[in-house]
């Protein structure tokens, strides 16, 4: 990134916002009697949760040895992503840039605030060519790019990020949905290297815990700040917020999760082999397959008879189903069916 200062990026109108600010979350109580917020005196949940989240970010600061500041919590990583946007992109004026094939909702969200939304095509092996890179950025409209590692849906990892970071003009998003099961280093080691980098993550993935609905932002003070002006005030439950607390004290619940899924994964891409309707398994870095069948048509709706449920991707990534990581007995289901089908 040129030597710009964040709010050079930033809409004017976001830049001049105050944000809502709960008194009781700001300040300390030891027995305080709450008639502030006209909820019910009575009942389990009936007092609103903590719209700082003082005590999550606590926890996931001390896991990612980053400051309380430097994170925002968001209703799932699709809040974030929304929030993001409508931070930085102008609507109807600006643009957002990301990879292609990628994760839709990128786009979905710039649409729905009325912004352009420019692709950058991967090569056959998913890659992205620096030189195409390059040359998409020269729009003078872009503000955001989306780099997801691994990618959804091909399950590839992003190489030199700091590239990207280095020559792109704007704010990179790094959504690491999938990072745990890839092996990798988080881009958060870069956080302060780079003002103008955000680290998507999220519990929906390697924790198991998708219904919960909670992603997190990890990024500079002055970005983290601006998301926590423009995001709803009581944005995560309070039982979402307690869940993940207590998932968080079970020090071994995340690698046994991510052990059990790359132990599948790997067993998973044995069996794979020698089946004859499949004509292609791509290598993948997170929990799930990209594979090219010789007749999705035929096999897809086999599997939806069998019900069982994949991510047709055909025909944006032809011929292609993404099918993620299930327990054994599902896995077992999935293998026989695609043993019996003959092409």
């Amino acid at each position: 990134m040129k030597n710009n200062s964040i709010k050079t990026f930033v809409r004017e109108n976001i830049l001049q916002l105050q944000p809502y600010i709960s008194f009781r979350d700001h300040n300390e109580f030891n027995a305080p009697v709450m008639l502030d917020a006209n909820e019910s005196p009575f009942g389990e949940c009936n007092r609103y949760p903590d719209s700082t989240q003082k005590r999550l970010k606590s926890k996931l600061a001390g896991l990612k040895n980053v400051s309380p500041s430097q994170i925002a919590i968001g209703n799932g990583s699709d809040e974030l992503i929304d929030l993001i946007i409508k931070i930085f992109c102008e609507p109807k004026k600006d643009a957002i840039l990301m990879m292609n094939p990628s994760f839709a909702m990128y786009g979905f969200y710039a649409a729905i605030n009325e912004n352009k939304v420019l692709k950058v095509n991967l090569n056959e092996n998913f890659e992205i060519v620096k030189n195409d890179f390059l040359k998409a950025t020269a729009d003078p409209l872009l503000k955001i790019f989306f780099l997801c590692s691994p990618n959804n849906p091909t399950g590839n990892s992003v190489d030199d990020i700091e590239f990207y970071l280095q020559n792109f003009n704007g704010i990179v998003v790094v959504d690491e949905a999938y990072i745990e099961f890839s092996g990798k280093k988080s881009s958060l080691e870069l956080l302060e290297k780079y003002s103008n980098l955000i680290v998507l993550q999220t519990f929906s993935k390697a924790w198991g815990i998708a219904g919960a609905r909670v992603g997190m932002a990890y990024a500079s003070e002055e970005i983290i700040s601006l998301i926590n002006t423009v995001k709803a005030p009581y944005n995560v439950n309070v039982l979402s917020q307690e869940l993940i607390l207590k998932t968080l004290e079970e020090e071994n619940r995340l690698q046994e999760n991510v052990n059990r899924i790359l132990e599948e994964r790997t067993w998973l891409k044995q069996q794979f082999e020698g089946i004859a309707c499949i004509s292609k398994v791509f290598s993948t870095d997170a929990n799930f397959f990209l594979i090219r069948m010789k007749n999705i048509d035929s096999v897809y709706t086999r599997m939806l008879e069998q019900e069982i449920l994949t991510s047709r991707r055909d025909p944006v990534i032809q011929g292609c189903i993404r099918i993620n990581v299930g327990n054994r007995a599902e896995n077992e289901k999935l293998i026989n069916l695609l043993k019996s089908i003959q092409q």
